[in-house]
């Protein structure tokens, strides 16, 4: 009978964090993947690999260690899948538009993120989407801060020149790129 209210106890701390952090841990996926569907997929893929050893996991550092479960899952996913996404660059159905101020903002710096190489995009969304410390995310990717440091370095000064956001840029502000 102890083992059922175990595993009631761990069930229910598993389904309150679930609830709790769904909707941050998607945004953080779709931002790793440039794509909805993959994302919700990456994210029940974690979590689906979580829950095991959920009685094991500290409820204080969850959250991190399910962001870096993320960021390796989608390694792995982008791995597996690298020969596919060269073939089929497009799929045929988009994701439903995020409620932001500005969609044409947002779809502009997905697709810039997703022009990134997977290790730069990963260090540019947990430092600067999910406001991470260079320690925080060199922890998260198993790397030092000097690692961290450069490959954001290269990721910003990539966004900076890529040519639809300077276009959408000058449009914002009145100039002429």
């Amino acid at each position: 009978m102890r083992s059922g209210t175990e595993r009631a106890g761990r069930d229910a701390g598993f389904s309150e964090f679930v609830v709790a952090r769904w909707g941050a841990l998607v945004q953080t996926a779709y931002l790793l993947t440039g794509d909805f569907h993959e994302a919700e997929d990456l994210v029940q893929t974690t979590l689906a690999k979580a829950y095991p050893h959920w009685r094991r996991i500290d409820p204080d550092t969850a959250a991190s260690y399910l962001r870096r479960a993320l960021v390796n899952n989608n390694r792995s996913r982008y791995r597996r899948r690298r020969v596919s996404h060269l073939l089929t660059p497009f799929l045929p159905d988009t994701p439903a538009p995020a409620v932001t101020h500005d969609g044409e903002d947002r779809d502009l710096l997905v697709a810039a993120l997703a022009g990134l190489p997977e290790r730069q995009r990963a260090v540019v969304v947990l430092r600067y989407w999910e406001d991470l410390s260079l320690e925080q995310v060199a922890d998260e990717l198993g790397c030092s801060i000097g690692t961290v440091k450069s490959q954001a370095s290269r990721a910003l000064a990539r966004l900076r020149s890529d040519p639809a956001l300077l276009d959408h840029a000058a449009d914002l502000l009145g100039a002429t790129p």
